[in-house]
């Protein structure tokens, strides 16, 4: 019995986009931790999980969470971008996938907006 299978995936994009946040929240709360508790990164997790949940249970406030959280995703990325150029390649690097990743699933989400309950 496949994961699929037992939690009744309609669709893989969904679940990617479901899976993108929870992951990104997960990451936030662990740099949250090695940062000294900065609360910038509390509140982006909390929002992320919170939208991984809204995304995947296909709740209608979920789309206006990933449009929030693209603009916050977005300044956040291009900050750190713009402030360690050159410094922290990994970390550059890290900020440049996040960016890309927002856009995608952002785009991903807006585009399938007609699947979440009305």
């Amino acid at each position: 019995m496949s994961l699929g299978s037992r939690l009744k995936i309609e669709s893989k994009g969904m679940f990617a986009t479901s899976a993108f946040y929870a992951i990104v929240g997960i990451i936030f709360f662990v740099l949250l931790v090695m940062a000294s508790f900065a609360p910038h990164l509390g509140i982006i997790g909390i929002f992320s999980l919170v939208t991984a949940y809204g995304v995947f249970r296909k709740r209608t406030w979920a789309i206006w969470f990933v449009v929030i959280l693209f603009f916050v995703g977005t300044t956040f990325s291009a900050f750190m971008i713009y402030s360690i150029l050159g410094a922290d390649y990994l970390l550059g690097i890290s900020a440049i996938v996040y960016l890309v990743l927002t856009w995608v699933f952002t785009a991903y989400a807006v585009d399938k907006r007609d699947v979440f309950e009305s």
